[in-house]
């Protein structure tokens, strides 16, 4: 597995598998939930300055990304505040290749590039509903700081931070 940066001209496909990987969600939600989940997924938020948006290819194809903000920047437009340390958003795998580690091996990967840049501290959000990467996080040891939580919908959906 290769992991590395997205060429500029992968963004509409990133986009299109992210959106893919996050489809299962949609029954699952109501139905303005999931319109703002597709909008986040789809947002030109992860184009600002310093945000990177790393890939895992395999075999010569797209297989996940995640997109690492930096600090200080705010990652979801209109929600939550610009957090003091990285966040780590819109982890997404293939469905095809879910359970081969590639989400591990992309989490990884933003932790370290924070820890390169001499930064001690990484974040996340992640819907309530997301049992599979709640569980993934905790095994990096990621834990709750539920005073960055927000409810985009207003509809009891709560969106979790992590730390």
């Amino acid at each position: 597995m290769n992991i590395r940066n997205a060429k500029a001209t992968e963004i509409t496909f990133i986009r299109e598998q992210r959106l893919e990987a996050y489809k299962e969600y949609a029954k699952k939600l109501p139905e303005a939930h999931w319109k703002l989940l597709k909008r986040s997924i789809l947002s030109e938020t992860d184009m600002q300055d310093g945000v990177e948006i790393i890939v895992a290819e395999m075999d010569g194809k797209l297989v996940g990304s995640v997109v690492l903000f930096p600090p200080n920047l705010k990652a979801y437009e209109g929600y939550g505040d610009a957090l003091e340390h990285s966040e780590l958003r819109m982890l997404a795998v293939a469905p095809s290749l879910r359970g081969k580690g590639v989400a591990s091996v992309l989490v990884a990967e933003c932790i370290n590039r924070t820890g390169w840049k001499g930064l001690f501290s990484i974040g996340l959000h992640t819907g309530e509903f997301m049992g599979n990467a709640i569980k993934l996080y905790e095994k990096f040891e990621f834990v709750r700081v539920p005073e960055h939580d927000f409810e985009p919908a207003n509809d009891g959906i709560v969106v979790k931070a992590f730390r």
